[in-house]
């Protein structure tokens, strides 16, 4: 199997925040990956732009250092590279000033798809969404691309949608969420959508719970200033960890266009029950020697949570009676991302002797290894008597899919969506804000109480109060690492 590459039109690029450490970890080299397999040419352009007063050649170095730094761990030439940062340009710019948009302005062709991808803090979203409109050089056709957090709640959520709103329409705004990008949740939809085997039991009647993980091994170090006022809540369950359950519970859209589904995500985000604070628990990972949260933070009473796990509930037809259990942490055991799907039990063992029938499980991993794995029940190899065990049927991509030999990043797929004007894997506006409205009171409950998160050691799989929080109900977590 061979994947095709489609190129995308001629384009214009403008990067704001071209020095940061997003664009140089992750932008860059996604974009110099696309430019290796030929999905762009020496047609497009490429114009990072930041306050530092740097030459195009300074820029153009930099960017070579950065993939060979952080790009793919594929073959790369010297040719290839010194090919891409030939299309890249630099310009200083003040964002709340005057200076450089003069410069960008004569830059950008008539003819040419013009991209604007705002690396930047969100404070200055505003700024430069107005800059670009008063100086002509946003068109009706330019996009603008967006990174989280998209607010601090819903008031701020709002603001800074109707900011936005002033200078483009709702269509040129991309709102990226890294997460969508991901191959295996794309193919989370297949799986539903494009095959009769699951979507018949895709319901209560068939499936006991769900459960969404995001373990992260590392701590909060290099973000401990954001982290500090966020939290995982903000960080991580308002957006990766909706994103996933939406995309796990929602309805077949009518079509696969933009709309369509982003409709059916807004729908389960607006059936989801107001959560319980009995059904929330929340950690602060602990260390030696100056090695915790409250150290790394520079907040001897920081009662910020690094760990949360909630029990969901989507009160629909569809998915009436059955719990969603997310679960995010820092300095957990490993890092994992997957989404387990418990099926229910069979409901009579017809193999006396041969002990409990459990419930089939679909896991659907998003890192490492990405892939999907069916849990089923067959026969133990072997004479004497029918003994059941379990066994594995593993799609693993990087097995089936000699694409997966050259990784795509999810940054790389989401910018090429942002060239080719498609909306699908990115969140709109009145999503947004619907997810703060769900998070907001959880939030206020705990900071309410003033109520201080429990403390869990470094490596392990987060807080005894986790555990509880889905033993009670009788269900167990998967196991996070070994």
């Amino acid at each position: 199997m061979v994947s095709r590459v489609i190129p995308v039109q001629p384009f214009d690029l403008v990067l704001f925040g071209a020095t940061g450490d997003l664009a140089r970890r992750k932008i860059l080299p996604a974009l110099f990956h696309r430019f290796q397999i030929g999905q762009f040419d020496s047609n497009c352009r490429i114009i990072g732009s930041s306050r530092s007063d740097l030459t195009a050649e300074a820029f153009r170095s930099q960017t070579a250092d950065a993939i060979r730094e952080f790009g793919q761990d594929v073959e790369t030439t010297a040719e290839e590279i010194a090919g891409f940062t030939a299309l890249l340009d630099y310009v200083a710019v003040d964002a709340r000033g005057e200076t450089g948009w003069d410069a960008i302005h004569g830059k950008l062709r008539e003819d040419a798809i013009r991209a604007f991808y705002l690396s930047v803090g969100p404070a200055l979203f505003p700024d430069i969404a107005r800059r670009l409109s008063e100086t002509g050089i946003a068109t009706p056709e330019s996009r603008i691309v967006l990174e989280k957090p998209f607010g601090h709640d819903l008031a701020s959520a709002r603001g800074l949608n109707a900011a936005l709103r002033e200078h483009f329409e709702e269509q040129q705004i991309y709102r990226i969420d890294h997460y969508l990008g991901k191959e295996t949740v794309q193919n989370l939809m297949a799986l539903r959508f494009a095959n009769s085997l699951f979507e018949p039991l895709w319901n209560s009647s068939h499936i006991d719970h769900v459960q969404i993980t995001v373990a992260e091994s590392i701590g909060i170090e290099g973000r401990e200033e954001y982290y500090d006022k966020s939290g995982a809540m903000r960080d991580m369950v308002q957006n990766h960890l909706m994103q996933l359950l939406c995309l796990t519970a929602m309805e077949p859209p009518a079509h696969f266009t933009p709309n369509a589904v982003r409709d059916e995500k807004v729908k389960v985000i607006e059936a989801l029950r107001p959560v319980a604070q009995a059904s929330i628990a929340r950690g602060q990972y602990r260390g030696k020697n100056g090695d915790g949260y409250r150290d790394h933070a520079g907040n001897p009473a920081s009662r910020t949570e690094s760990y949360i796990a909630l029990k969901v509930e989507v009160a629909n037809w569809r998915w009436a009676g059955t719990p969603f259990y997310l679960r995010t942490g820092k300095r957990l055991r490993e890092r994992v991302s997957e989404i387990a799907v418990y099926f229910r039990d069979p409901p009579h063992n017809i193999f006396e002797g041969s002990g409990p029938i459990h419930g089939n499980v679909l896991v659907i991993r998003l890192q490492p290894d990405e892939g999907i794995t069916l849990k089923t029940t067959i026969k133990d190899p072997g004479p004497g008597g029918m003994r059941l065990t379990g066994a594995n049927l593993d799609m693993t991509f990087a097995d089936e899919l000699p694409e997966s030999g050259r990784p795509q990043d999810a940054y790389e797929r989401l910018i090429m969506d942002v060239i080719r004007g498609n909306q699908t894997l990115f969140m709109r506006g009145d999503e947004v804000e619907a997810a703060w409205a769900w998070a907001d009171p959880i939030i206020a409950g705990w900071q309410d109480t003033g109520e201080t998160p429990q403390p869990y050691d470094s490596g392990s799989a987060g807080p005894d109060d986790s555990l509880l929080l889905i033993h009670r109900d009788g269900r167990r977590w998967r196991s996070i690492g070994t």
